[in-house]
């Protein structure tokens, strides 16, 4: 019996739809449930933030988390595979027209991934202030907050709709399939068996 941890919404969902093609039965949580028993598997749907954790302290074996989540976390956790879904970027805007300027003695920069945006700026050595929000992040600097704010886009449309546009992209994310240290040496048959299942589904979709 394996214990997998999944985000809720689309990514739980592209998860499970493998799953199923594995598998071919349905996998689906009733209505509000927060677990789902199989024979083989208990699945259990957390906030994105959540699953490296879930995983991280052994509630979960396994699970699926985007990219950007485990870097900005930093976690200890196997990263066993990229499954190529939920692509998105993580990527500094600005208000339209304006350009990054990394020479200026102060930049303000508002985000909810203060880990990867300190690291971005001090690889640069640049002493950025940098300000942790946790939703609305495209509003400071339309209101003097920040200089720039540092997100996730996927399409890039509500930056454009609030009058900011991408200037520069700091790293790619898609979703990848985790472990922990523990459950990889105490289930390895188990969890090499579902990495290689699931692999095949990725490799030919």
């Amino acid at each position: 019996m394996l214990t997998v941890a999944l985000p809720k919404g689309r990514i739980a969902k592209e998860t499970l739809e493998i799953f199923e093609t594995i598998f071919g039965e349905t996998f689906a949580f009733d209505d509000r449930k927060l677990i789902l028993d199989t024979p083989n598997f208990r699945f259990l749907l957390v906030r994105n933030q959540d699953v490296a954790t879930y995983v991280y302290h052994q509630a979960a074996d396994i699970g699926v988390v985007g990219l950007d989540t485990l870097e900005e976390q930093g976690l200890d956790v196997i990263r066993l595979l990229d499954l190529g879904r939920g692509y998105c970027r993580v990527a500094i805007g600005m208000k339209q027209g304006e350009k990054l300027d990394l020479t200026k003695p102060e930049i303000k920069v508002a985000t909810k991934m203060v880990n990867i945006t300190k690291r971005y700026f001090a690889e640069r050595a640049v002493a950025a202030d940098v300000i942790k929000l946790y939703g609305s992040i495209e509003l400071a600097p339309l209101v003097g907050l920040a200089d720039m704010i540092v997100d996730i886009v996927e399409t890039g449309t509500t930056m454009k709709q609030n009058g900011l546009e991408v200037v520069e992209e700091i790293m790619e994310s898609t979703t990848h399939l985790i472990a922990n240290k523990n459950s990889y040496f105490e289930k390895k048959a188990e969890i090499l068996d579902i990495y290689e299942k699931i692999n095949k589904v990725v490799s030919e979709s």
